[in-house]
């Protein structure tokens, strides 16, 4: 009982740990190779219906009619936009070391990234209010869809693909799994409401589908890290870089939303990011390398969040 009470207390670090540990199970183990390969094909293959279910099954609790702008919204995307631009002058200013080029590049793809699809699912166990955080994931999926193109080409001038192509190209992986589960949950909300209401029935159902989908991510970070052909101060940097970025917009989104009217959610759109998504932009249009920081960001951010789920349960 005392097992399963840790287990439930602290879901994510649990989730973390067994991401790790089963990802360096299959690299380490020399005869388990060939399964590994094979997993990982599977784990590729379902990790998108993983995060489309996790949604869906959050969609189906949330009142639409609530999804409407807030004054918040506003100050969290400005501040993005802001500090996007500060990092972008800070490459340019920079640009003749390599090293630290990369350090801020890091750092970019993950203040660039859109809101987590996930961040409505921890934001309703601590108390925030899931309908509003939700039309946020909405907008800043967008706002980030225009910024990426936007911004990479200036840095990386290789890049050639054009601004409306790289626009629909992001659009288009968002949509898969954040609009589609949304259409799905409102359908299911109003033609299927047996259905809809066996769902909302289930305990935790959004929360635990996602932590799975965590151990996921964290099995893919690590085997990032591993395979990267960085040095180990590089990596190190990066990392320590990417958790002072996850302290600084946690503070800086509460301080937002203490102003405009929403402490916890301002604090989880800023800081809850799609790392996914920001992985994917590192690869595609910047050193590779850069996506350790997108990597190791999940990791830091699933800590912060194991603290305020412990810190809302200690008050309530």
């Amino acid at each position: 009982m005392k097992l399963k009470q840790f287990v439930k207390d602290w879901t994510l670090p649990v989730a973390i740990a067994v991401g790790t540990v089963v990802y360096l199970l299959f690299y380490l183990v020399p005869f388990l190779d060939g399964a590994g390969d094979t997993l990982g094909e599977v784990v590729d293959t379902i990790f998108p219906f993983m995060v489309f279910s996790t949604l869906f099954s959050t969609y189906c609790r949330i009142d639409f009619h609530q999804m409407r702008p807030h004054r918040w919204h506003i100050g969290v995307l400005v501040a993005q936009v802001a500090l996007v631009a500060l990092n972008v002058w800070i490459i340019f200013q920079v640009d003749a070391d390599p090293e630290q080029k990369l350090l801020w590049e890091s750092v970019l793809t993950c203040i660039i990234g859109p809101a987590a699809t996930a961040a409505p699912v921890v934001t309703a166990k601590i108390g925030g209010n899931i309908n509003t955080m939700t039309a946020y994931v909405v907008m800043s999926a967008f706002a980030s869809a225009l910024m990426i193109p936007a911004v990479f080409p200036l840095l990386e001038r290789g890049v050639s693909t054009g601004f409306w192509a790289v626009f629909f190209i992001i659009l288009q992986k968002l949509a898969m799994v954040l609009v589609a589960p949304l259409v799905l949950g409102w359908l299911v909300q109003h033609y299927a409401k047996r259905l809809c209401a066996w769902i909302v029935s289930i305990p935790d159902l959004s929360f635990y589908l996602w932590a799975a989908q965590l151990a996921v991510t964290s099995g893919v970070t690590v085997r990032n890290i591993v395979h990267s052909d960085a040095a180990l101060r590089t990596l190190l940097l990066i990392a320590m870089m990417s958790l002072i970025l996850c302290f600084v917009l946690f503070l800086m989104g509460r301080w937002i939303g203490r102003q405009l009217g929403d402490e916890i959610d301002g604090g989880q759109a800023s800081f809850q990011k799609n790392t996914a998504l920001s992985i994917w932009v590192a690869y595609t249009y910047l050193n590779p390398v850069a996506s350790v920081g997108a990597g190791c960001y999940v990791l830091w951010q699933n800590i912060v969040n194991s603290l305020e789920l412990y810190e809302y349960r200690k008050k309530h």
